[in-house]
């Protein structure tokens, strides 16, 4: 009777579930092809070969004891003849086969991109992620072309046709074949040497490089302040201590591998290996143990088996870069995109509530902590409070930037994360403080908020923006493209935005400091801008300025990432609280706008959102 089988024994082996090297799996869809060219490089490399050996018979022939004959000659010249049209036609279309390749693969990976990115959040990009999405789409693809449509190719032909050459070579040969590997076994180890702890040079080098470049923009972007207090000399010397750092460095380390890595190629360069075999041929042939014929193919062949040796840091150098550009565009691939809900609901409505929000950005220290807050339509509500209290951070979860750690942000009865994106936008406007404008005509910046808008209304906007007569001065007026046919002041890129805000019509608004960075002239012009985008709608303001939120609605003071105060400014005021404390601070330095006084020393009006938002006059021209 069998034993039964253990069961651990046939238990089937549980899936592989690693994931392949970053490199290999990018390279998947294209594999099939890189295959193709590596076996054309390689047949090319061989047919490369073929000549020399041609022509090594023919020496045969021509030193042997009879005379030659024509049958004899003709067949091996042709041989040789066509193998080096063969070797050109399978290298080039190895090259053409990676080529294609690479463009499908490079087409595809900024698709990838290009597609993933666009559902990352918001906040991380705006935090640094841009820089990270710029590199993965230009400079590590174009890393990858150079190892996809080149490298692989070269390394292939480096390998094949050396190892083709020994074949022969051994065949003719062995004691010679032997003597040629020599140099190559040689260096390599020298090799090997120089490039021992290449790792920490190479991180030291990219160290003292970075160096450089900031202590340079550091000099470039603040020479006019240095030298404004007498310290210019002091910036200099600071790039100076840093070149001099850079220099010392590389002395050192070019000091050190020097010998190793000069004698790495003089001993594969092909006069060191001729002149070694050519001597030690001589000595065979001279006692007679082999052909003068013979010696011919190592004359020919001999320096190409160590070939490889002289570029193989460049080689590996390109293979390296390849592999950490692949690592890091599988990374960014790899980064979780904000969900997306399989049945996107739509808002009733533009009341925002927010209750027990939480968010952390680490998952450990929470930036924002059980937020309760309602904002009605029609109504301002203002965010103040002190820097880092979590202001502009709980006004990127209303605009789903980031989701949040815990709680629910609401528009219209709907949670944000089970609304469509182009549903969330459509809903919820913005104007933030640093404004970003594409290379594009005026017009079509300003249509970003309603791609159909038609030219009319993407003037009514400008207007209402207060930036029509800036746009009408320009040579081609609306259709001139920002970046080459005109450069907008900060104010005026700030009413290009409202103006873009105005066109897309969404019934809640968020202000994150739309004045900041504008200068007074600029300031009034876009406060009166923002109150009429404002009219009507369900604003969010976020204000350091707290002149200017006086007439809102409902001023929530935030502490900590938690709600310290809530109410009307007068009321807030009363309560003797934070948003007294605050108020009295900026209160003591606030300029004469800030005052209300003219120079006729009469009360002047403050433009702001808040205070125009409640007039109906505000609400003439809005293109609604």
């Amino acid at each position: 009777m069998r034993k039964p089988s253990h069961p651990v024994a046939n238990r089937p082996s549980p899936p592989d579930d690693t994931p392949p090297p970053p490199l290999r799996g990018i390279l998947r869809q294209v594999r099939g092809r890189l295959i193709t060219a590596v076996v054309l490089q390689a047949a090319a490399a061989v047919a490369g070969v073929t000549p020399f050996v041609a022509v090594a018979r023919i020496a045969v022939h021509l030193t042997g004891d009879s005379r030659p004959q024509a049958d004899d000659l003709w067949p091996l010249v042709t041989v040789a003849c066509v193998s080096g049209l063969t070797a050109l036609v399978l290298g080039s279309a190895a090259g053409f086969v990676s080529h294609i390749a690479d463009n499908d693969l490079q087409l595809a990976l900024r698709r990838r991109l290009a597609a993933h990115t666009g559902g990352l959040p918001l906040g991380w990009i705006s935090a640094g992620g841009a820089s990270q999405i710029k590199r993965a789409v230009q400079d590590d693809v174009r890393a990858l072309h150079t190892l996809v449509a080149h490298t692989l190719l070269d390394v292939t032909a480096l390998l094949v046709a050396p190892a083709a050459a020994l074949v022969y070579l051994f065949a003719v040969d062995w004691r010679l074949a032997l003597l040629s590997i020599l140099p190559l076994a040689l260096g390599a180890y020298l090799f090997g040497r120089a490039m021992s702890g290449a790792a920490a040079q190479m991180a030291e080098y990219g160290a003292a490089l970075g160096r450089i470049s900031s202590t340079a923009v550091e000099y470039v972007t603040g020479i006019a302040v240095l030298k404004t207090f007498g310290r210019g000399r002091k910036g200099h010397d600071r790039f100076l201590t840093a070149t001099d750092g850079f220099a010392d460095f590389f002395t050192t380390w070019v000091r050190t591998t020097l010998v190793t890595s000069t004698g790495a190629l003089l001993v594969v360069s092909p006069v060191l290996v001729l002149l070694l075999l050519a001597t030690a041929g001589t000595v065979l042939v001279a006692n007679g143990w082999m052909t003068g014929a013979d010696l011919v193919p190592f004359m020919l062949l001999g320096p190409a088996v160590a070939a490889p040796m002289s570029v193989v840091g460049t080689r590996v150098q390109q293979i390296r870069a390849g592999q950490a550009a692949a690592a890091r565009i599988s990374a960014l691939l790899g980064r979780p995109a904000l969900p997306q809900a399989d049945k996107p609901l739509t808002p009733k409505g533009s009341r925002v509530s927010m209750r027990g929000v939480s968010f952390s950005y680490d998952g450990h220290i929470d930036v924002l902590s059980g937020v309760d807050l309602d904002l009605k339509p029609g109504t301002i509500t203002a965010l103040v409070g002190p820097s880092g209290s979590g202001k502009s951070t709980l006004a990127s979860l209303l605009l789903r930037f980031q989701d949040v750690t815990a709680g629910a942000v609401t528009i219209g009865g709907v949670d944000v994360r089970h609304m469509s994106s182009a549903c969330l936008y459509q809903n919820v406007g913005f104007v933030l403080q640093d404004v970003r404008l594409l290379h594009a005509s005026v017009a079509d910046n300003i249509r970003l908020g309603r791609p159909t808008a038609t030219d009319e209304e993407v003037e009514r906007a400008a207007r209402a923006a207060q930036i029509h007569d800036r746009i009408a001065a320009l040579p081609d007026g609306y259709a001139t493209e920002v970046g080459t046919g005109v450069t907008f002041s900060g104010g005026e890129a700030q009413r290009v935005s409202i103006a873009r805000a105005l066109l897309a019509d969404a019934p809640v608004l968020v202000l994150d400091e739309a004045t900041a960075h504008a200068d007074p002239h600029s300031e009034a012009l876009i406060q009166t801008a923002l109150s009429t985008l404002a009219a009507g709608r369900t604003v969010l303001v976020i204000a350091h300025r707290l002149s200017t939120i006086r007439q809102a609605d409902q001023i929530v003071v935030l502490d900590g990432g938690r709600v310290a105060e809530r109410g009307g400014h007068e009321e807030l005021l009363v309560a003797g609280g934070r948003y007294a404390s605050l108020w009295k601070a900026q209160s003591t330095g606030r300029n004469a706008q800030s005052t209300g006084r003219d120079e006729t020393g009469e009360q002047a009006p403050v433009p702001s959102p808040a205070g125009l938002g409640r007039s109906d006059d505000a609400r003439e021209g809005t293109p609604r």
